[in-house]
Protein backbone atom coordinates (compact mmCIF):
# COMPACT_ATOMS: atom_id res chain seq x y z
CA UNK A 1 0.00 0.00 0.00
CA UNK A 2 1.29 2.93 -1.45
CA UNK A 3 1.43 6.62 0.57
CA UNK A 4 2.87 9.43 -1.80
CA UNK A 5 2.72 13.22 -0.32
CA UNK A 6 3.22 16.50 -1.92
CA UNK A 7 4.10 19.08 -0.14
CA UNK A 8 4.35 22.59 -2.18
CA UNK A 9 5.98 25.08 0.33
CA UNK A 10 8.99 27.53 -0.83
CA UNK A 11 10.81 27.49 1.95
CA UNK A 12 12.48 25.16 4.27
CA UNK A 13 12.21 24.38 6.49
CA UNK A 14 8.06 25.28 5.97
CA UNK A 15 4.84 25.34 7.89
CA UNK A 16 3.71 23.52 4.91
CA UNK A 17 5.63 20.41 4.95
CA UNK A 18 5.10 20.36 8.33
CA UNK A 19 1.70 20.23 7.98
CA UNK A 20 2.23 17.52 5.45
CA UNK A 21 4.24 15.16 8.05
CA UNK A 22 1.02 15.67 10.88
CA UNK A 23 -1.25 14.53 8.01
CA UNK A 24 0.95 11.78 6.86
CA UNK A 25 2.04 10.62 10.58
CA UNK A 26 -2.04 10.49 11.48
CA UNK A 27 -2.99 8.28 8.38
CA UNK A 28 0.31 6.33 9.34
CA UNK A 29 -0.96 5.36 12.93
CA UNK A 30 -4.52 4.73 11.85
CA UNK A 31 -3.36 2.32 9.15
CA UNK A 32 -1.04 0.65 11.81
CA UNK A 33 -4.43 0.66 14.11
CA UNK A 34 -6.36 -1.42 11.08
CA UNK A 35 -3.98 -3.66 10.39
CA UNK A 36 -3.68 -4.05 14.38
CA UNK A 37 -7.83 -5.13 14.66
CA UNK A 38 -7.47 -7.22 11.17
CA UNK A 39 -4.26 -9.07 12.77
CA UNK A 40 -2.48 -8.31 9.14
CA UNK A 41 1.32 -7.38 8.53
CA UNK A 42 1.62 -3.70 8.17
CA UNK A 43 0.28 -2.63 4.75
CA UNK A 44 1.98 0.53 4.47
CA UNK A 45 5.75 1.27 3.40
CA UNK A 46 7.58 4.31 4.24
CA UNK A 47 5.44 7.32 2.36
CA UNK A 48 7.40 8.78 -0.16
CA UNK A 49 7.09 12.40 -0.10
CA UNK A 50 7.64 15.16 -3.39
CA UNK A 51 9.30 18.95 -1.93
CA UNK A 52 7.67 20.29 -5.24
CA UNK A 53 9.87 23.15 -4.91
CA UNK A 54 12.86 21.05 -6.09
CA UNK A 55 11.27 20.09 -9.17
CA UNK A 56 10.38 24.07 -9.96
CA UNK A 57 12.97 23.78 -13.04
CA UNK A 58 12.08 20.47 -14.04
CA UNK A 59 8.07 21.68 -14.01
CA UNK A 60 8.91 24.84 -16.74
CA UNK A 61 10.89 22.63 -18.92
CA UNK A 62 8.14 20.04 -19.09
CA UNK A 63 5.50 22.45 -19.35
CA UNK A 64 7.40 24.40 -22.44
CA UNK A 65 9.23 21.00 -24.06
CA UNK A 66 6.32 18.34 -23.38
CA UNK A 67 9.51 15.95 -22.08
CA UNK A 68 9.34 15.60 -18.08
CA UNK A 69 13.35 15.02 -16.95
CA UNK A 70 14.09 12.18 -15.51
CA UNK A 71 13.17 13.55 -11.76
CA UNK A 72 9.82 14.70 -12.68
CA UNK A 73 9.05 11.81 -14.24
CA UNK A 74 9.40 9.68 -11.32
CA UNK A 75 7.44 12.35 -9.35
CA UNK A 76 4.53 12.04 -11.68
CA UNK A 77 4.91 7.97 -11.76
CA UNK A 78 4.50 8.08 -7.90
CA UNK A 79 1.73 9.86 -7.62
CA UNK A 80 -0.07 8.26 -10.31
CA UNK A 81 0.43 4.81 -8.92
CA UNK A 82 -0.62 6.35 -5.21
CA UNK A 83 -2.67 3.97 -3.46
CA UNK A 84 -3.49 7.55 -0.99
CA UNK A 85 -2.40 11.03 -1.39
CA UNK A 86 -1.79 13.85 0.64
CA UNK A 87 -1.33 17.21 -0.89
CA UNK A 88 -0.58 20.35 0.98
CA UNK A 89 0.06 23.84 -0.73
CA UNK A 90 0.66 27.22 0.62
CA UNK A 91 -2.31 30.02 0.29
CA UNK A 92 -0.89 32.58 -2.46
CA UNK A 93 -3.32 35.59 -4.18
CA UNK A 94 -6.43 33.40 -1.62
CA UNK A 95 -5.93 30.20 -3.88
CA UNK A 96 -3.01 27.48 -4.36
CA UNK A 97 0.46 28.27 -5.32
CA UNK A 98 1.21 28.41 -8.75
CA UNK A 99 3.76 25.48 -8.44
CA UNK A 100 1.51 23.40 -6.93
CA UNK A 101 -1.01 24.14 -9.87
CA UNK A 102 1.72 23.78 -12.50
CA UNK A 103 2.75 20.32 -10.92
CA UNK A 104 -0.93 18.98 -11.05
CA UNK A 105 -1.26 20.44 -14.38
CA UNK A 106 1.21 17.93 -15.36
CA UNK A 107 -0.54 14.85 -13.84
CA UNK A 108 -2.55 12.44 -16.41
CA UNK A 109 -6.46 13.19 -16.82
CA UNK A 110 -7.01 9.89 -15.58
CA UNK A 111 -4.00 8.77 -13.15
CA UNK A 112 -6.08 10.15 -10.05
CA UNK A 113 -9.13 8.50 -10.80
CA UNK A 114 -10.76 6.56 -7.77
CA UNK A 115 -7.66 7.78 -5.80
CA UNK A 116 -8.71 8.59 -2.31
CA UNK A 117 -6.81 11.89 -1.34
CA UNK A 118 -6.31 14.31 1.78
CA UNK A 119 -6.34 17.92 0.97
CA UNK A 120 -4.03 20.47 3.40
CA UNK A 121 -3.56 23.84 3.15
CA UNK A 122 -1.52 26.75 5.29
CA UNK A 123 -1.31 30.80 5.19
CA UNK A 124 -0.83 33.82 7.43
CA UNK A 125 -4.59 34.52 8.41
CA UNK A 126 -7.97 32.12 9.53
CA UNK A 127 -9.97 34.50 6.56
CA UNK A 128 -8.40 31.88 3.60
CA UNK A 129 -9.86 29.17 5.66
CA UNK A 130 -12.34 28.08 2.69
CA UNK A 131 -9.36 27.65 0.08
CA UNK A 132 -9.31 24.13 0.81
CA UNK A 133 -13.69 24.35 -0.57
CA UNK A 134 -13.73 26.99 -3.06
CA UNK A 135 -10.02 26.26 -4.75
CA UNK A 136 -8.61 22.59 -4.16
CA UNK A 137 -11.40 20.32 -3.77
CA UNK A 138 -12.96 21.47 -7.23
CA UNK A 139 -9.57 20.77 -8.63
CA UNK A 140 -9.30 17.48 -7.28
CA UNK A 141 -13.03 16.74 -8.15
CA UNK A 142 -11.96 17.75 -11.72
CA UNK A 143 -9.21 14.85 -11.45
CA UNK A 144 -11.67 12.63 -10.33
CA UNK A 145 -10.03 11.45 -7.31
CA UNK A 146 -12.47 10.71 -4.09
CA UNK A 147 -11.67 13.58 -1.85
CA UNK A 148 -12.06 12.90 1.92
CA UNK A 149 -14.55 14.86 3.67
CA UNK A 150 -12.39 16.56 6.22
CA UNK A 151 -9.46 18.90 4.70
CA UNK A 152 -7.46 21.07 7.10
CA UNK A 153 -6.04 24.59 6.65
CA UNK A 154 -3.49 25.80 9.14
CA UNK A 155 -3.07 29.75 9.99
CA UNK A 156 -0.34 30.91 12.10
CA UNK A 157 -2.32 31.30 14.92
CA UNK A 158 -3.60 27.53 14.78
CA UNK A 159 -0.61 25.69 15.38
CA UNK A 160 -0.39 24.38 18.85
CA UNK A 161 -4.04 24.18 19.35
CA UNK A 162 -6.12 21.36 19.89
CA UNK A 163 -8.58 22.24 17.15
CA UNK A 164 -5.81 21.60 14.84
CA UNK A 165 -4.50 18.70 15.98
CA UNK A 166 -8.54 17.41 16.31
CA UNK A 167 -8.76 18.06 12.51
CA UNK A 168 -5.67 16.42 11.57
CA UNK A 169 -6.41 13.16 13.22
CA UNK A 170 -9.92 13.12 11.84
CA UNK A 171 -8.49 14.17 8.79
CA UNK A 172 -5.73 11.55 8.66
CA UNK A 173 -8.52 8.81 9.73
CA UNK A 174 -10.71 9.40 6.90
CA UNK A 175 -7.75 8.84 4.43
CA UNK A 176 -6.27 5.07 6.42
CA UNK A 177 -9.89 3.92 6.14
CA UNK A 178 -10.56 5.17 2.57
CA UNK A 179 -7.06 3.56 1.87
CA UNK A 180 -7.82 -0.09 3.66
CA UNK A 181 -9.44 -2.79 1.05
CA UNK A 182 -12.88 -3.03 1.68
CA UNK A 183 -14.11 -6.49 3.43
CA UNK A 184 -17.26 -8.43 2.88
CA UNK A 185 -19.80 -6.82 5.81
CA UNK A 186 -20.83 -10.55 6.74
CA UNK A 187 -23.51 -8.81 9.04
CA UNK A 188 -25.11 -7.41 6.62
CA UNK A 189 -24.82 -10.52 4.26
CA UNK A 190 -26.56 -12.73 6.80
CA UNK A 191 -29.32 -10.11 7.82
CA UNK A 192 -30.27 -10.01 4.32
CA UNK A 193 -31.73 -12.94 3.60
CA UNK A 194 -33.99 -14.36 1.37
CA UNK A 195 -37.35 -13.20 3.33
CA UNK A 196 -35.83 -9.89 3.14
CA UNK A 197 -35.43 -10.51 -1.11
CA UNK A 198 -38.92 -11.47 -1.55
CA UNK A 199 -40.07 -8.86 0.29
CA UNK A 200 -38.21 -6.22 -1.43
CA UNK A 201 -38.48 -7.97 -5.16
CA UNK A 202 -41.68 -7.19 -6.41
CA UNK A 203 -40.77 -3.36 -6.11
CA UNK A 204 -38.91 -3.52 -9.37
CA UNK A 205 -40.84 -2.18 -12.05
CA UNK A 206 -38.89 -1.27 -14.80
CA UNK A 207 -35.92 -2.72 -17.24
CA UNK A 208 -35.48 -6.32 -15.72
CA UNK A 209 -38.10 -7.91 -12.95
CA UNK A 210 -36.09 -9.33 -9.95
CA UNK A 211 -38.08 -12.30 -8.03
CA UNK A 212 -37.08 -13.57 -4.68
CA UNK A 213 -35.46 -17.41 -5.68
CA UNK A 214 -34.80 -19.37 -2.29
CA UNK A 215 -31.44 -20.87 -3.09
CA UNK A 216 -29.97 -18.11 -4.22
CA UNK A 217 -31.62 -15.00 -2.83
CA UNK A 218 -32.63 -12.94 -6.24
CA UNK A 219 -33.42 -14.23 -9.75
CA UNK A 220 -33.03 -11.88 -12.55
CA UNK A 221 -36.27 -12.35 -15.10
CA UNK A 222 -35.74 -10.33 -18.45
CA UNK A 223 -38.79 -8.06 -19.05
CA UNK A 224 -40.01 -9.38 -21.97
CA UNK A 225 -40.39 -12.65 -20.53
CA UNK A 226 -41.60 -11.60 -17.51
CA UNK A 227 -44.30 -9.36 -19.70
CA UNK A 228 -45.30 -12.38 -21.84
CA UNK A 229 -45.88 -14.62 -18.29
CA UNK A 230 -48.27 -11.77 -17.35
CA UNK A 231 -50.06 -11.94 -20.48
CA UNK A 232 -50.88 -15.67 -20.72
CA UNK A 233 -52.39 -15.00 -16.85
Amino acid sequence: MKLVVVSAGLSSPSSTRLLADRLTAATLDHLDHLDHLDHLDHLNADPEVIEVRELATQIAQHLVTGFPPAPLAAALDAVAAADGLIAVTPVFAASYSGLFKSFFDLIDKDALTGTPVLLGATGGTARHSLVTEHALRPLFTHLRALVVPTAVYAASQDWGEQGLARRITRAGTELARSMRPTTPDTAFDTAFDTDTAAAIAPRSLTGAITSADPAHGFKVVPFEQRLAALRAE
